[in-house]
Parts: C-alpha cells; sequence; structure tokens
C-alpha cells in the first residue's frame, strides 16, 4: 500500500506535468483546438458560480443554458436587493478561482481526488436533470460527468490526482486567459447581447464597470494563491515530519 507521504510528492510532480501540459497546448499547433474542452469547463464553472452565489442569497438557480461558442447564461431568481445582484454577478467571475483552489487542496491525495472526481461527477448529473435546459449544455455536462466518474472508479489514484490537478490549472489560468471579461460592459452569448456582469454590478452599486472587474481579478488572484499555497505548504510540512521521523528512529538506532 502506498504511503501517503509518497502520494503527496507525486502531487507536487503532477502540478508540474499539468502546467508543463497547458503551455504545450497553448504552444503548438491546433492546441486550442485540443482544449476546446476545457474552455468550455471554465464556462460551465463560471455559471455554476451565478447559481450558487444567488442560492447563498436566498435566490433559486432555475436553469443554466450554454452554446458551443464557450458562452453560457445562468438565470437565477427570488432574491432582492442591490447587493445581492451584485454578489450574483460576482459568482461567476470568480467562481473559477474559488473552483481551482478548492481543486488544490483536494489533489494532495489520492483518497481526496476520488472523494472529488466523484462528488463533482453525481452533482453535474444531478445538475443536468434539475437545471441544464440547452441541448449542447446537456450533451457537454453529461460527457463531462461521466468522465470524472470513470476516473474515480476505475482509473488509478495517481490518474485521479493528475486529473483534478490539471483540471485545476485550466480554471486557474483562465481567470487570466480569459480576463478581457472583466473590462468589457457587454457579454455576447449563443442567447444574444446582455450587459455584462462587472456591468450589472455596476448597475446594481457604484463606480464604473472597470473598477469591479479589477476588483474580481483581485480576488480571484488572493484566491488562487491562497490556495497553491496550502497546496505547497502541505508538501513542504509532510517532508519535513517525514524527515523528522527517520531522524528520530536513526538516533535510536544508535
Amino acid at each position: 500500500m502506498e504511503k501517503p507521504a509518497d502520494s503527496r510528492a507525486r502531487a507536487d510532480v503532477f502540478l508540474l506535468v499539468s502546467i508543463a501540459l497547458t503551455v504545450v497546448l497553448w504552444a503548438v499547433p491546433y492546441g486550442r483546438i485540443v482544449g476546446y474542452p476545457l474552455m468550455l469547463v471554465s464556462t460551465l464553472v463560471h455559471e455554476l458560480g451565478h447559481g450558487i452565489a444567488g442560492v447563498l442569497v436566498g435566490g433559486s438557480f432555475q436553469s443554466f443554458e450554454m452554446w458551443s461558442n464557450g458562452s453560457g447564461l445562468a438565470h437565477v431568481v427570488g432574491y432582492d436587493g442591490r447587493f445581492a445582484r451584485a454578489i450574483v454577478s460576482a459568482g461567476g467571475l470568480v467562481g473559477p478561482a474559488c473552483a481551482a483552489a478548492v481543486g488544490f487542496a483536494m489533489a494532495r491525495g489520492e483518497r481526496r481526488a476520488r472523494v472529488m472526481l466523484l462528488s463533482l461527477g453525481v452533482l453535474l448529473l444531478l445538475g443536468d436533470l434539475l437545471i441544464v435546459r440547452s441541448v449542447f449544455g446537456w450533451v457537454f455536462v453529461t460527457l463531462f460527468a461521466l468522465s470524472l466518474l470513470w476516473t474515480g472508479t476505475r482509473a488509478s489514484g495517481w490518474a485521479s490526482q493528475l486529473t483534478l490537478l490539471f483540471l485545476s490549472v485550466q480554471l486557474a489560468l483562465s481567470v487570466f486567459s480569459r480576463g478581457d471579461y472583466l473590462f468589457t460592459d457587454k457579454a455576447h452569448t449563443g442567447g444574444g447581447v446582455f450587459p455584462s456582469d462587472v456591468a450589472n454590478m455596476a448597475d446594481a452599486l457604484f463606480l464604473p464597470y472597470w473598477f469591479w472587474g479589477a476588483l474580481c481579478g483581485a480576488f480571484s488572484l488572493a484566491v488562487l494563491l491562497i490556495g497553491a499555497w496550502s497546496f505547497l505548504r502541505e508538501g513542504r510540512t509532510a517532508s519535513t515530519e517525514k524527515r523528522d521521523l527517520t531522524g528520530r528512529h536513526g538516533g535510536a538506532k544508535l
């Protein structure tokens, strides 16, 4: 049976592998085409962020639509107040960063990675039944959920770690690769042109939309740094404890 410390040490290697694979996808010809599903994952998490934020302020996440161009639209109702409106709009903007931070925390061990993938797969299948309202969205969410469930149940533990880390890296980078959305007042979706999330925040509160875009970007960066720090700190702590234990055993033999 593999020791937990070995699994955590492998997670550090997998983090580097995930970053390297991401660089390759962006650098090689047709890499962006291969990375198309990953862009859809960031859209999915963005829209789910709106829905979860809506539930937290007392609303109801009624439906979610998604289109092949990578755009999406979450329908959240039942909440009231300017601050609630702003929180729901911000939920989608910071959702990928928060999800990435949780992914980093859960990817340190094989068992935790499996639990995370299985939980996500089950929740996404439930979402398919309850809130997804577009054909493309239904197909993508179903395939994505089944792939997570297959990895969590049939693949090896290290594959679950690598998968979760790779997805977390993609979500972290999507905060910046799609960061132009933080500084536009229009959202072009498959369902039409709507005010952007930051425009909705500006309308609900005060100050221009670009201020709220910068604030959400800074918050996302802070969350990512906390998640990465937690990931790396746990690995260093495990290594230190292992060295201390080895040293104590060595001293006893003398």
